[in-house]
């Protein structure tokens, strides 16, 4: 087929040991079959797929092309791996790193209700702030940070901790951009203050955001709308994307920012973007140096009318590609050319669309692991 191209004082990982234990397996058979090094936010890595048939090797970030998504893509460049989930555990794996590494943060909390949390290293910078922030005396016998009692209202201390970001600088939180994501104990709960956001992974504050299938139907079979971001991101740049992703900025609600980041990423209008479903929401947890991120992505699917191309409007997407869903499964399952928590957002569209069979072994594992972050 031709493609159309244009106060909880502690975390818990809710899912179970079994659970976890079947996707380091799963893991572990994926790497006896693909070398696929998990790309940093911003470097380049290399992909290489072995089997019957001569290695493909390319990129695994920007430098690769559409071409050599699609030759991965085939049914036929591997055998029949359509009911082997071990690529989708990784991805799995590959969104909840460090796990291990929880005991190295210090519970940030506001009015006793725990909001993040600040690694030992991360805190020794704040330290200096000592009429902003206040810290337990002895860290090894537990407590936890939180903000000068001075500093009593969500303007206050919006204003406080934004100097002290800015203060710290790009050196410290890189990719400063100015937008502000709210700091809650859960979505929905009351507001203490507004944070940066690119500081939110730095003060382990959930961040939310929204993420769009956008697909069409031809001839009985879906295609799915994927996005080449632009090279000039400052994250993942040149990586595969949904038609339509964005996080959840202060004083927005979900539906509304959807539709605002329909016409800025693909350019659909308000008419079309209006008739996008919610269906759910998936989570993850993922320690890396001081940075916890604990993100809940509101998932919506969009059924696009057969006529109706994209178009870039802000610039952070390259081009688009309308790829059959199971060819796009097939890249999830075999490369890590998609933005790593794409993946779980495409994941669960595959089950909601009836392409994954309770026959597969670990089925339900890869289900409940789509949430494996505290979903709330």
């Amino acid at each position: 087929m031709a493609w159309t191209c244009n106060l909880h004082l502690s975390h818990k990982i809710p899912f179970s040991l079994a659970s976890s234990r079947f996707i380091s397996e799963a893991s572990h058979a994926f790497s006896k079959s693909f070398t696929t090094p998990f790309p940093s936010r911003s470097s380049t890595t290399h992909t290489s797929i072995k089997s019957n048939s001569p290695t493909l090797s390319v990129s695994a970030t920007g430098t690769f092309t559409w071409d050599d998504v699609v030759r991965i893509s085939q049914p036929e460049i591997l055998p029949d791996d359509s009911s082997d989930l071990t690529g989708f555990f990784e991805k799995i794996r590959i969104c909840n790193r460090g796990s291990e590494k929880q005991s190295e943060f210090l519970p940030f909390a506001i009015d006793d209700q725990v909001v993040g949390y600040i690694h030992n290293g991360f805190a020794s910078h704040l330290r200096k702030f000592q009429d902003v922030f206040v810290f337990p005396q002895d860290s090894s016998c537990g407590g936890h940070v939180s903000l000068h009692p001075m500093l009593s209202t969500p303007e206050e201390r919006t204003s406080a901790v934004g100097d002290v970001v800015k203060c710290l600088g790009e050196e410290l939180i890189p990719g400063i951009r100015n937008e502000l994501y709210p700091v809650a104990s859960s979505f929905g709960a009351p507001i203490f203050f507004s944070l940066e956001r690119a500081a939110a992974p730095y003060f382990g504050i959930k961040a939310y955001g929204v993420q769009m299938n956008g697909y069409v139907e031809r001839d009985g079979q879906k295609l799915l709308w994927t996005g080449k971001r632009s090279q000039e991101k400052a994250t993942y740049p040149g990586m595969l994307d949904h038609l339509v992703a964005g996080g959840l900025p202060h004083g927005i609600a979900c539906g509304e920012n959807l539709v605002k980041e329909c016409e800025e990423e693909a350019g659909i209008p308000r008419s079309i973007a209006n008739e996008a479903i919610p269906v759910g929401a998936v989570s993850y947890m993922d320690i890396d140096g001081y940075r916890y991120k604990r993100d809940v992505l509101f998932c919506y699917d969009l059924k696009l009318p057969e006529s109706f191309i994209p178009e870039n409007q802000d610039g952070e997407v390259d081009s688009f590609k309308l790829i059959p869903v199971t060819h796009a499964a097939n890249v999830i399952r075999r490369t890590q050319f998609f933005k790593p928590n794409c993946s779980l957002v495409f994941i669960d569209f595959l089950f909601r669309h009836g392409y994954m069979s309770p026959e597969y072994i670990g089925y339900l594992d890869l289900l409940q692991s789509l949430r494996s972050g505290d979903c709330s």
